[in-house]
């Protein structure tokens, strides 16, 4: 076996070469993959990345929806430094460790009010997969053992693990597992461009309100949660939610008693201009999952959170087995713990929440122009969550063709321009770092206008 060589020796060449030949890469279509010649990233500064070929790039997607200040930021940087120098990592198992206890107060504190208990895993999907068992016991402990069905939204996205992807409903991400999954019970998820019940988003949320509480009224009995991507549902193409929705979900499940999961591992951590989706309105759920975003983009850690009600129906003798038999072996990982309270220190004295609420409001008025594009069909937007979807006709809402891979080629074209990003078929998706300067905003969305511009527009001049 030969000794691996040093960064600054290895060629791009074989890098390349090796990427082919051992990485087999997620959510990417590998025939087509091999045949380009990949980004690989040695390192990053602030918004950009960098590759071995000396190119720079804008992290036009946060690296997949998690950095919030950026890369390489001395505050957090040197968290992990002070905790690696202490020890990487001892289990939650029966003991504590500091990081993870500190962080959890913390996180309480910012939490939607009610919200008390946190419990560590290490990923968004992992963090689902427990807010779902957590559920199911909670009503078994509860005297009510016929709870156990979930009722989910169309198109949703919860992750990857088997019982985040039963309570997902994207057939395209989804439907090869179906014989492994759970069945849950799917409603239909609001949105505004594509509504059946036309543009008026008072009627639209009545409607779907409505169509939520017929299947509570018959069904609430056997239903332990309703699980909900709040505000924005993010894999099926940045999915805002009319304002109302989500409070009427909140009052529906309390009526016909039954818990409400808020997945905010997509939408926690100021990325909709509130710490948390929930607070647009007012909104506590039973059980809160959050990922990505926690850490500043920096270590897999990711949370569960949920009510002294729910934590206490698990309280019991030893012989009663009402543990909650679940962990991983890094959950509370103190280095992950460590930066994640880094990065809300720097949230707080950025007043990074309140930067991104004001930065949105400008974002607008600039997306507002892409609408002079003629294939820019809408355009949805909460804080820095933003999905430009892309239609052949204006008019008719027609859609293109997957065979045409219009988002594929427009965010090749922006790597080109010197900004990474990543489609949802044909939605563009742009979610910049948090800390983004107005400037920086603006470089990126000069070549994200032009990127879509170049492939949808200039082949016809």
């Amino acid at each position: 076996m030969t000794a691996t060589k040093p960064y600054a020796q290895l060629t791009y060449e074989e890098m390349a070469a090796k990427n082919k030949e051992y990485v087999w890469h997620p959510f990417t279509q590998m025939k087509q993959y091999i045949e380009d010649d990949p980004v690989i990233i040695t390192h990053g500064k602030g918004r950009k990345l960098y590759d071995m070929q000396g190119k720079e790039y804008w992290d036009g997607v946060s690296s997949i929806w998690l950095n919030v200040h950026g890369h390489c930021i001395e505050e957090i940087d040197n968290a992990i430094r002070e905790q690696l120098d202490l020890v990487a990592h001892s289990t939650l198992l029966g003991m504590a460790n500091v990081p993870s206890v500190l962080l959890a107060e913390k996180l309480v504190e910012i939490m939607p009010k009610g919200l008390r208990k946190v419990f560590y895993s290490d990923a968004g999907a992992t963090s689902v997969e427990i807010a779902i068992k957590m559920a199911f016991q909670y009503w078994q402990h509860k005297g009510k053992p016929a709870k156990q069905h979930f009722i989910t939204m169309k198109e949703a996205y919860h992750g990857d693990t088997i019982g985040a992807v039963s309570v997902g409903a994207i057939d395209l991400y989804h439907k090869t597992y179906s014989s492994l999954l759970f069945p849950s019970i799917k409603v239909t998820y609001p949105f505004v461009y594509r509504s059946p019940y036309g543009e008026d988003h008072d009627v639209i949320v009545k409607k779907h309100l409505e169509e939520l509480e017929e299947l509570l009224k018959e069904r609430g009995h056997e239903i332990a949660a309703l699980i909900v991507e709040p505000i924005v549902q993010g894999a099926s193409g940045i999915i805002v939610m009319p304002e109302g929705y989500l409070r009427g979900v909140r009052e529906l499940c309390t009526t016909y008693n039954v818990l409400m999961i808020a997945d905010e591992v997509a939408t926690g951590f100021g990325r909709t201009g509130k710490m948390f989706a929930c607070e647009h309105e007012g909104v506590t759920p039973d059980i809160l999952t959050a990922g990505k975003g926690i850490t500043g983009g920096y270590l897999p850690v990711a949370i569960t959170v949920t009510t002294d009600n729910i934590y206490e129906a698990f309280l019991g003798e030893y012989e009663e087995q009402k543990t909650f038999f679940h962990g991983h072996s890094y959950t509370g990982n103190p280095l992950g713990c460590a930066a994640a309270l880094a990065n809300l220190e720097l949230f707080e004295k950025n007043r990074l929440v309140e930067q991104v609420a004001n930065k949105s409001i400008y974002l607008e008025s600039r997306l507002n122009d892409f609408y002079e594009l003629e294939h820019v069909g809408d355009i949805r937007q909460k804080g820095f969550m933003i999905g430009i979807e892309l239609v052949k006709d204006k008019t008719t809402k027609e859609a293109y063709e997957w065979k045409e891979r219009i988002g594929v080629l427009v965010c090749r074209r922006a790597k080109e321009l010197g900004m990474l990003l990543r489609p949802l078929g044909n939605v563009i998706v742009f979610m910049p770092p948090l800390a983004s300067t107005v400037e920086e905003l603006d470089d990126m969305l000069s070549i994200l206008k032009q990127a879509i511009y170049d492939i949808t527009e200039e082949d016809k001049e």
